[in-house]
């Protein structure tokens, strides 16, 4: 059987991999196939990128430069933009984005655009993985049809899976080589392939009965986080008007051992998964005749907590009789997430732009992201002596890096507004919190 010889080369790492897009996903994915001792092929579109990988150069935290060069140096990583390659590969894992629209729908256009390369160099044997987050049903009611044009057929000819990525940037202690894969297969040989590919480099795979439970798996795991993230931030709101601390509540709350699970408030949902992927879910459900409200609701609590910052923002200025108009307001942290350079649906972005509107002078520091662009918004990164040098009227944490001396925040900024609780131990009367 053609998966079985596929298995057997990948057991005797023989089998010559390769991972479409080169981003937070699928960097790590292909380096951490490059140590195991397979020869990888890292196919991306940015010219750039892939300059700075051929040359041992990481642009991701959680890719070491050494790392990188020591496996390009072997010969077991090279990086290109020809799609060509996919002739020679025996197995080629899908990484790219899954964006939303405009109107709330998903983006497949990265997808299709990657599967229509793959659909023209696929060969017997070959297995396709897709990683990218998607609706249930994408590997099946898309892929298949696009890959099986050609006259190959799914999971006898070639073997299809979607096995969902797990990544979470800037984690010190869990990483692709320790997290468990899930992993489902159009059938049970294109399951026992694609296990057999990851099992050579993570701990465990769990595999599931189908592509639609696997897609279904990494919605649930983000909605998941997305519907609690909404509750505490809507608790976070009903604290504030009742003058209870509502970090000291859920400090006190998760004393308990069983049944209870913290999770914080914030200026806003940020990254690419949490504040997507449940509106592919809701958009999934509605074409099949069910509204997902409680969703939607989380989802519209999340999305407005920036309006909620720039309240704050207001307040603190009010205190000290200025108007938001006018007012120099300097937001400390531009990335989604703490100590990461990736700043995707970041909530710091709304927050500037609705300060903007308001007539606020907006600046912003964050040591990891040099230059923000979102649509026609574009700010570049003011080191933060020249802001205090510069002066300004407001503060607001809205990214707790490390990189950060709050000493100097608190000292040296005539009001603060802390989105993070980062300046809990400080008692000053000039912090106004979430």
């Amino acid at each position: 059987m053609q998966s079985q010889a596929l298995i057997d080369r990948l057991r005797s790492r023989q089998a010559h991999l390769g991972v479409i897009g080169l981003g937070y996903v699928g960097l790590p994915l292909a380096v951490e196939f490059a140590k195991a001792g397979f020869t990888v092929t890292g196919i991306d579109l940015d010219e750039r990128k892939v300059g700075s990988l051929n040359r041992g150069e990481s642009y991701i935290l959680d890719v070491s430069s050494s790392d990188l060069a020591a496996v390009v140096k072997s010969g077991r990583f090279r990086a290109t933009t020809d799609f060509s390659a996919l002739a020679e590969l025996d197995t080629v894992d899908i990484c790219v984005p899954t964006p939303l629209r405009k109107t709330k729908d998903p983006d497949m256009s990265y997808i299709v655009s990657a599967v229509e390369q793959v659909a023209k160099y696929l060969h017997p044997g070959q297995l396709v993985v897709l990683e990218s987050t998607t609706y249930p049903g994408t590997t099946d009611e898309v892929l298949q049809p696009m890959l099986e044009a050609g006259g190959l057929k799914a999971g006898t000819d070639f073997f299809l899976a979607f096995s969902p990525e797990r990544v979470d940037p800037g984690n010190p202690k869990w990483h692709t080589g320790n997290i468990p894969k899930v992993v489902g297969g159009l059938n049970e040989a294109s399951t026992q392939a694609a296990c057999a590919l990851y099992e050579q480099v993570v701990g465990s795979t769990i595999p599931v009965a189908s592509t639609r439970v696997a897609e279904m798996v990494k919605l649930l795991e983000n909605t998941f986080r997305a519907v609690n993230i909404g509750l505490v931030n809507e608790l976070a709101l009903m604290c504030h008007e009742m003058d209870i601390n509502v970090w000291e509540v859920i400090d006190a709350a998760k004393s308990k051992p069983f049944g209870f699970m913290p999770f914080y408030p914030g200026p806003g949902l940020g990254g690419h998964c949490i504040p997507i992927d449940p509106f592919y879910l809701s958009w999934k459900a509605r074409q099949n005749g069910f509204e997902s409200r409680f969703i939607e609701l989380a989802g519209h609590v999340n999305a407005n907590m920036p309006r909620y910052v720039v309240g704050r923002v207001t307040e603190a200025l009010n205190s000290a009789s200025k108007a938001v108009r006018g007012s120099r307001v300097h937001l400390f942290g531009m990335a989604y997430k703490p100590d990461v350079s990736d700043p995707r649906e970041s909530p710091a972005i709304d927050v500037a732009q609705l300060l903007q509107r308001q007539g606020a002078i907006v600046s912003y520091s964050d040591p990891h992201v040099p230059v923000v662009e979102h649509g026609d918004f574009r700010m570049e990164a003011v080191p933060e002596s020249t802001a205090f040098a510069l002066g300004f009227d407001c503060a607001v944490v809205t990214t707790n890096h490390q990189a950060f001396d709050y000493d100097v925040i608190v000292k040296r900024s005539p009001l603060v507004v802390d989105t993070r609780n980062v300046l809990k131990d400080y008692p000053q009367a000039h912090i106004f919190r979430l």
